[in-house]
């Protein structure tokens, strides 16, 4: 009897088995090569004087950093390249427009010696000013070119002090450019002003701000970002919209980034052949203060302004970036050889700059473009609106009628053994 159970609690398992071999594919094998340049990363930490102060887990701040520093260095993936820069390392003088100069490349982004590189930091000692702006700046410089990922890591422990190069517009600027670059940053120790001064940093770059009181946090955050730089990423590529769609730039299926004044009008062009489908979306940032209530319009339109299809989102204040998107599919055509449609992508925001808020340069937008094949009608029909899921449900069926006629059998051959007993 014992032996009967097993028998049929095995073929089920079997039947479930082959069942989910139907139903889940093979998946596609990781880590292949994708041709790009290696991520890069430059960590750019102040030493400033006042990373004298003992107030993290009862060193300095400084030590604090150097140690974590250590302990990122052994965990940084092979893949990655790293490199180190300083600001306020040099200058010890009170002539702000020398100290605002103070910042050095202390290890160049590259392959990592970590010898070298550990060797470097321990020569470091608090000194001068905090020009956070500057640095930012060269540390863009050090990770021009390429096509991999690049990110700073900006390590501090108080506000710029090289006003008026405000470090948040420098960041914008940056961001501007549409190279790919992200800027973390972390406060040791914050008050609300430095708190304020990072977070738009990192804001304006689609980075993040994390504020650190002792030193296993800072060990962690930065070990995380750093290994964050080795995921694969798609950079989006840089583009510039046109007032009006007879002068847009004609776009293919990617991503691409922009930036748009408040309330203006950013036009694209898009060709979808005969049987295609177009599928857009738009993200709009606030990388700046602004006024609660606010939105942005996606429209498909033809060339002759007819509007074919449309997407909104909105915004309260709550909320930093606002999305929305659009399908277009185009039906197939009895001409063998029939005209590609320029659709134009029309992108407006109604957003609102706070009181004494800069309006340039324009708020972050990222545009995604994808022209697919159209869906096929009688597929459509036959997969009652499921898609490829009903491979799903026709498996998971037939498992259960397969596993009902066995579970039968086997309780009709219990019963007929009980009664011959």
């Amino acid at each position: 009897m014992i032996t009967r159970h097993r028998l049929a609690a095995g073929i089920c398992a079997l039947l479930a088995t082959l069942t989910a071999g139907l139903a889940f594919p093979a998946a596609a094998a990781a880590g292949e090569p994708t041709g790009e340049d290696a991520p890069k990363v430059n960590l750019v930490l102040d030493v400033s004087g006042s990373m004298r102060a003992r107030d993290i887990d009862g060193q300095s701040r400084m030590a604090a950093a150097k140690q974590a520093f250590n302990e990122v260095l052994d965990a940084t993936p092979e893949e990655v390249e790293l490199g180190i820069r300083t600001l306020g390392a040099n200058y010890p003088g009170d002539d702000q427009k020398t100290g605002c100069k103070d910042t050095a490349q202390l290890y160049p982004v590259g392959p990592l010696d970590r010898t070298e590189a550990k060797t470097a930091v321990a020569t470091l000692t608090p000194t001068g000013w905090t020009p956070i702006g500057p640095a930012l700046l060269k540390a863009a410089d050090d990770l021009d070119g390429g096509t991999g990922s690049k990110r700073i890591v900006l390590i501090s422990d108080g506000e710029d002090t090289c006003a008026p190069l405000d470090p948040c517009e420098v960041a914008r600027e940056i961001a501007a450019k549409g190279i790919g670059l992200t800027i973390d940053t972390l406060g040791l120790v914050p008050n609300a002003k430095m708190r304020q001064q990072l977070s738009c940093i990192a804001e304006a770059t689609g980075g993040t701000y994390t504020s650190v009181e002792h030193t296993d946090e800072l060990t962690d955050r930065v070990n995380q970002l750093v290994d964050r730089a080795a995921d694969p990423v798609v950079t989006p590529v840089a583009t510039e919209g046109a007032d009006a769609c007879a002068q847009a730039p004609t776009l293919k299926s990617g991503l691409y980034t922009d930036r748009e004044e408040f309330h203006q009008q950013r036009w694209y062009r898009v060709a979808v052949n005969p049987g295609q489908e177009l599928r857009a979306s738009v993200s709009v940032a606030a990388d700046r203060a602004v006024n609660p209530g606010y939105g942005v319009l996606l429209r498909a339109v033809t060339e002759r302004g007819r509007e074919i299809v449309r997407g909104e989102g909105t915004g309260n204040g709550r909320t930093d970036v606002i999305s929305t998107g659009l399908r277009y599919p185009k039906a197939e055509s009895d001409e063998e050889n029939a005209p590609a449609e320029t659709v134009c992508l029309q992108v407006t925001n109604s957003f609102s700059a706070a009181s004494g808020v800069q309006t340039t340069p324009g708020l972050p937008l990222e545009l995604t473009v994808d022209v697919v094949d159209g869906p096929s009608q009688s597929g459509d029909v036959a997969s009652f609106g499921l898609g490829r899921g009903w491979w799903l449900l026709g498996a998971l069926i037939l498992t259960g009628f397969l596993a009902g006629v066995v579970w039968g059998w086997v309780s009709r051959w219990r019963v007929a053994v009980w009664r011959t007993n």
